[in-house]
């Protein structure tokens, strides 16, 4: 990462505080760091890098999900199926944005400008889609060997859950002040203004989506529900918004695992140290960083 101008993390949240305490000894000032998507990993990395003792002054962006849906086909070989249209960015500390996001525009255009991270991790696609898709999939993921859960997995019952989870994130960043649009994620189906445009056919088309799913160990359930949809539900419970889907799904998800993801979620703000801020303490941190 050395000279690096700008440095990409495309990696699960899982991964990312390990990654930035490899980091520590080798960023340097002005560098930029963007994750797609973050799931609030932008925080989280900046707060690691500091407790690593790294002086650098380091900008963080997140966005809501990764710039190509992509699936390897060989040994030397990806299928890059959709590139995104849209990703809606938001820095950590908001007050370099302006620089921030510019450094990030000259590789991947399609960006565009939100508030701060925490408006980003809320606009992460993947523990709305994800979760609704695995866990009422969670028969014939564990009975057949490869499952679309894009295709014969996406059922009217599916998309109905999944629009009242995507309602409730809408809910915790209105309560929050966010503006829209919001990406609602029932615009990945019906229309072209979502992160990917018209997409959805050409996922299903491919067929690269009829896979393999271990169904307590993979990034769907590892990433999405563990840190993302604990993460969600935390947030709501900061905010004073009901979210009984996404407080559901994440009970459903810890029953499949045995583990009790609500508890145990490094990703919540309780474990990140977060919980007790206040509106104006919170809003502080996200502009001007730790």
């Amino acid at each position: 990462v050395r000279s690096a101008e700008l440095i990409v993390v495309p990696t699960p949240a899982f991964a990312q505080v390990d990654i930035a305490r490899a980091m520590a000894p080798h960023v340097e000032n002005g560098q930029v760091v963007f994750l797609p998507p973050g799931t609030f990993g932008s925080v989280v990395m900046a707060k690691t890098l500091r407790e690593a003792g790294s002086p650098a002054r380091v900008t963080f962006a997140e966005t809501g999900t990764l710039p190509y849906l992509a699936r390897k086909h060989g040994p030397a070989e990806i299928a890059i199926t959709v590139r995104a249209k849209r990703l809606p960015t938001g820095v950590f500390p908001s007050r370099d944005a302006d620089r921030a996001l510019a450094v990030i525009r000259s590789a991947y255009p399609s960006i565009e400008p939100i508030d701060d991270a925490l408006s980003a991790a809320l606009m992460n696609a993947g523990p709305i889609i994800h979760p609704p898709l695995i866990l009422m999939n969670a028969a014939p993921l564990e009975h057949f060997e490869r499952w679309d859960i894009h295709n014969e997995g996406t059922q009217p019952s599916v998309r109905r859950t999944t629009d009242q989870l995507d309602a409730e994130r809408i809910a915790i960043r209105e309560a929050l002040g966010y503006p829209p649009y919001h990406f609602p994620l029932r615009d990945h189906y019906t229309s072209d203004r979502w992160m990917y445009g018209d997409a959805h056919d050409k996922l299903t088309d491919s067929g690269d989506w009829r896979e393999h799913i271990a169904l307590a160990t993979h990034r769907y359930m590892r990433e999405d529900v563990e840190y993302g949809l604990a993460f969600l539900v935390s947030v709501a419970r900061w905010a004073g918004v009901e979210a009984p889907i996404a407080a559901g799904m994440l009970a459903i998800g810890s029953a499949i695992c045995s583990v009790d993801f609500r508890a145990t979620s490094p990703r919540t703000l309780e474990a990140l140290g977060l919980a007790g801020f206040r509106r104006e303490q919170m809003n502080a941190l996200l502009r001007d960083g730790f």
